[in-house]
């Protein structure tokens, strides 16, 4: 058994405030000398980003789904072996979703913070916050912090609108040197905000009123680990990780490199080659913002053609998939040429195309993870898989393969079958 601070900071909705508030408390600590571990409710990709930043360690996944909940119990534990606080960043509302933030905090006992944006509000600030702490008594709800004040008097009528046995922790103001950029996928990566210090300094030192130095100490229990067999002994894998190709889970990388491989990075935006390696892994990302120097990298789209015909297996989710296809168009009707590795054509959308947790059983075995993606494709191209939604009534994904190459919206989660994971890259 070990103990640690913990918190769980949520929200009543997306949007108000979760990351920034969380990643400020991050940098509050430990500009106070103490180690904080940080985590990420759900599959976002982006967040943990900005949150590794912010507390200088690095950031997992924990979802009882997608992550498991044996897997989600063996990384907090690491963690409450070397931190002085954890923190987790909710997802969506502190209810939303199957499983829920509420659901994580209640199984792994963490006391919850829930972050209200409080522009335009006033008593109603108390009501609410009231309202979140009574709709599942069971959950160790610990109290409120505002976001978006206006002003002192503002943070003092929030502060008397609080009903009795819940605690106003704080305030952060409305500011916009501190707010973090946003866009279609939501927020900008943390390498793309060139003041991305400046703000996570100035928002902690925003905290106004802060009264968490009295959180409760959590028991975290020790797991049962299983020994990870060394399938890709000897296994290059060369992974694309840039601008363009970002989204990938530490955990897959960890899992990788436990199972013996090793890992050449490489940027496919500015690189001419691809490492000599026997697997490539390409992740997803934001491709239809960088068409041009994609299409650009002659070199490059031909070395991508080379490693496929060599018959060495390919790997590539969403973005990585995209850049696979004959071309992309983006949002501005702008086209750009790929490497038509697959038939078919990828356009970007005005609104959300796929969204949700899924899991999808190929001929390597069965795995879990997300999708998130804004553009369509068109191909004549047959899936070998279709992904089955957690949420009845959406749409599963598919999954092509050509010759050694699988490619799909879907973001994998490898923990969650490592010997299915190892298949995909095994020459």
């Amino acid at each position: 058994m070990r103990r640690c601070r913990a918190l769980l900071v949520s929200a009543p909705a997306s949007g108000s405030g979760k990351t920034t508030a969380t990643a400020a408390l991050a940098r509050y600590f430990r500009n106070q000398g103490q180690l904080v571990r940080v985590f990420k409710t759900g599959p976002d990709f982006i967040d943990p980003m900005v949150l590794e930043r912010a507390s200088g360690q690095p950031v997992y996944q924990l979802d009882l789904w997608m992550t498991g909940e044996a897997e989600c119990e063996r990384l907090l534990y690491e963690a409450a072996g070397e931190a002085d606080l954890i923190l987790v960043e909710g997802v969506m509302g502190l209810f939303d979703g199957d499983p829920s933030s509420a659901d994580l905090a209640q199984h792994f006992k963490l006391p919850v913070m829930t972050v209200i944006q409080s522009g335009a509000m006033a008593q109603t600030f108390g009501a609410l916050a009231l309202g979140l702490a009574r709709y599942r008594p069971e959950l160790n709800f610990y109290g409120v912090l505002a976001n978006g004040v206006a002003s002192t008097n503002h943070d003092k009528m929030l502060r008397e609108s609080m009903p009795e046995g819940i605690a106003y922790l704080g305030s952060l103001p409305k500011d916009p040197a501190i707010a973090l950029p946003e866009r279609h996928l939501g927020l900008f990566l943390a390498s793309e905000v060139e003041d991305i210090e400046a703000r996570l300094e100035r928002a902690a030192a925003a905290l106004n009123g802060l009264v968490l130095d009295a959180l409760p100490v959590v028991e975290f229990s020790e797991p049962v680990v299983n020994e990870v067999p060394r399938t890709l002994a000897g296994t290059t894998i060369a992974v694309a990780h840039d601008a363009a190709f970002a989204f990938l889970y530490r955990a897959n990388l960890d899992l990788l490199q436990a199972m013996g491989a090793t890992l050449l990075y490489f940027s496919p935006l500015q690189d001419s080659a691809i490492p000599e390696a026997d697997a490539l892994y390409l992740p997803g990302g934001y491709p239809e913002l960088h068409l041009r120097t994609l299409q650009d990298n002659h070199a490059m789209l031909d070395g991508l053609r080379a490693f496929h015909a060599s018959g060495k297996p390919i790997h590539a989710e969403c973005g990585g998939m995209m850049v696979l296809f004959e071309s992309i168009t983006d949002k501005q009707g702008e086209r750009g040429t790929m490497a038509g590795l697959l038939p078919g054509a990828v356009t970007m959308q005005p609104r959300l195309a796929g969204l949700g947790l899924q899991s999808v059983v190929l001929p390597e075995g069965k795995l879990r993870g997300h999708t998130f993606h804004y553009s369509r494709t068109e191909t004549a191209l047959a899936p070998i898989a279709h992904g089955v939604p957690r949420r009845h009534g959406s749409t599963g994904e598919v999954v092509y393969r050509s010759d050694r190459l699988t490619a799909s919206y879907l973001h994998l989660y490898f923990p969650s079958n490592p010997q299915a994971a190892a298949r995909l890259f095994l020459p």
